[in-house]
């Protein structure tokens, strides 16, 4: 009788997991999620509740983290980029906390290239983005997601077994609504949620995506997965010791039958 890839380990049992947008938040240290160079000038500032925040040079970007652990989501990671100083953002993207940081590192590395091209050129990518949205969710498709299209100008890309999604707003009534949403976890109750507001580079929605479908393995103690999606997950590999040895590693699991729309 084959049994749960996790029902006989440990809690604190170390594990690699794919898929990521179900691996569960991993460690939320601003720091790192940032990547920034902060010893080049990029002012960064955490009080003791763990409240972060930290700015480009020129004060254009400005990114803050805001735990709130009793809450749903456990807080919020926010990027928003200025035109001018002080100035209303053009653009914002904001992350639940619990996003995989992973996921989030390589969002934030991809917004310091971007910054760095714009400094050291005549470039403005930061708000004059030329990148076509499909490189966004192209790879999406690839990866075998399927593709839904509205009548009300949204298209939704959903993960093969149901548990995670882009949205694209490609039509645009309003620009107080999201260009881009994206989740983990059951729609009704997601683990995390994305939004990515009209103006954002689709360079850095591209970046989200690359990531959010990478094969790389995330590792997490098995008490850190979400229990919910467990059956969703697979074990790529177990680190360290393994305290009960009758669990093996699990394949992938299977895809769905076809019957999505393309």
């Amino acid at each position: 009788m084959l049994t749960h890839p996790f029902e006989n380990l440990d809690p604190a049992q170390s594990v690699k997991v794919l898929p990521r947008h179900l691996a569960g938040p991993g460690p939320a240290d601003p720091r790192a999620v940032w990547a920034f160079p902060f010893e080049e000038g990029w002012p960064f500032a955490q009080t003791e509740a763990g409240t972060a925040a930290a700015f480009s040079p020129c004060l254009r970007l400005q990114t803050t983290f805001d735990p709130q652990p009793d809450k749903p989501g456990r807080g919020t990671w926010t990027l928003n980029a200025h035109r001018a100083p002080f100035t209303p953002p053009a653009w914002r993207i904001t992350f639940d906390a619990t996003t995989p940081a992973e996921i989030l590192h390589d969002v934030h590395s991809e917004l310091l290239d971007l910054y760095l091209e714009d400094t050291s050129g005549d470039q403005d990518k930061l708000f004059q983005d030329t990148t076509p949205p499909y490189e966004v969710y192209t790879p999406l498709l690839t990866h075998g997601w399927s593709h839904h299209v509205r009548t009300d100008g949204t298209q939704t890309f959903l993960t093969p077994e149901q548990l995670g999604g882009v949205r694209h707003r490609y039509a645009m009534p309003s620009s107080s609504d999201p260009a881009w949403r994206a989740w983990g976890g059951y729609p009704s109750k997601p683990h995390w949620s994305a939004h990515f507001s009209t103006g954002t580079p689709t360079t850095l929605v591209a970046a989200f995506t690359a990531s959010l479908i990478s094969t790389q393995p995330l590792q997490r103690t098995v008490q850190d997965v979400p229990t919910q999606t467990r059956r969703a997950l697979y074990i790529a590999t177990l680190a360290g010791t393994q305290p009960l040895g009758t669990t093996t590693v699990a394949p992938p699991p299977p895809a769905p039958s076809s019957g999505h729309t393309r």
